[in-house]
């Protein structure tokens, strides 16, 4: 297989894995800063290149676009999906699995569990959007935000309010939820590749903290998570359109509910935690399907 790693840095250490992971099993691989690709787009066909060259004959693409270069780094993908390649999540997924509030809508939408979230732009709503969402603490998120950064926790219904002024004024786009307090600032980090989960990880928030993410100093342990956990991941996963991706649960008393699903999970902590190589799950995945996808494409032409 010729495979492309879409990554603005690869010395990242999931972008390394994915190209060791790929080298292991034979396949040629290659990292491209999707903000080096240029495109040309006529109804005569799509053309890319890469510092002065072309790129083509690309079997299969593994995204890693950061949210900082969503718009480009999709609009390259997609040129990629149009010229004949795989990916296992497509332009499109991406850009509906970055929007925190379309992510939430669709989902729920499909009767996945999720913390009540609400959303509102009118400052003399504000009163009434925060009755609608129920007493507090409160969580509020930046609608674009990763790694836990642009996420807060207000105790007081008057913090609450004074954090939303706040955000209004920088014209920042965010959700309000409900805080789980029975969570006790844990959550659940499964690693989706097609239709299983591949390897698990539960996150601990440091103390004085809400926000588990490893990156904020959470600690993490390999878990086996329940068979309600695993289906709510896939389903989540499927609904979005990702065949792969990083579903961050948490556990209520309602069952879990999903926070967030990150279409470019990192790859460091749920191997470094669990030991597993998740790599390679995902690197055997978009071989597999990206086989099957050139097989199908086959068969149309000689059926034509």
């Amino acid at each position: 297989m010729k495979l492309a790693i879409l990554s603005r840095n690869g010395k990242l250490y999931s972008t390394r894995r994915l190209v060791e992971a790929a080298r292991e099993r034979g396949h040629s691989v290659r990292v491209l800063d999707p903000l080096r690709c240029y495109l040309r787009i006529s109804s005569d066909g799509f053309d890319m290149r890469y510092k002065g060259k072309p790129l083509a004959g690309y079997e299969a693409v593994v995204p890693r676009v950061g949210a900082s270069v969503t718009r480009y780094g999709c609009a390259v993908l997609r040129q990629f999906e149009l010229m004949g390649s795989y990916s296992p999540n497509s332009a499109a997924a991406i850009a509906r699995a970055r929007d925190k509030l379309r992510c939430h809508q669709v989902l729920a939408a499909e009767g996945i569990g999720l913390p009540v979230t609400v959303f509102g732009d009118n400052p003399d709503d504000t009163g009434d959007l925060l009755a609608m969402l129920g007493p507090a603490p409160h969580v509020i998120k930046l609608n674009e935000g990763t790694q836990g950064a642009g996420v807060m926790l207000t105790e007081k219904p008057s913090a609450s309010r004074a954090a939303i002024e706040t955000l209004r004024g920088l014209y920042a786009n965010f959700l309000v939820q409900e805080f789980i307090a029975e969570a006790k600032g844990a959550d659940l980090r499964c690693f989706v590749v097609g239709e299983r989960v591949v390897a698990a990880m539960r996150r601990q928030a440091p103390k004085g903290d809400f926000r588990s993410n490893l990156h904020r100093g959470g600690i993490a342990r390999k878990i086996r998570p329940t068979r309600a956990e695993v289906d709510t991941a896939v389903r989540a996963a499927r609904i979005l359109g990702l065949g792969v991706a990083g579903v961050d649960l948490i556990r209520s008393q309602r069952g879990p509910l999903v926070l967030e699903v990150n279409s470019s999970p990192g790859l460091e902590g749920i191997e470094t935690v669990t030991g597993l190589d998740v790599a390679g799950a995902v690197i055997e995945h978009v071989a597999e399907r990206a086989a099957a996808t050139q097989r199908t494409r086959n068969t149309d032409l000689t059926d034509s």
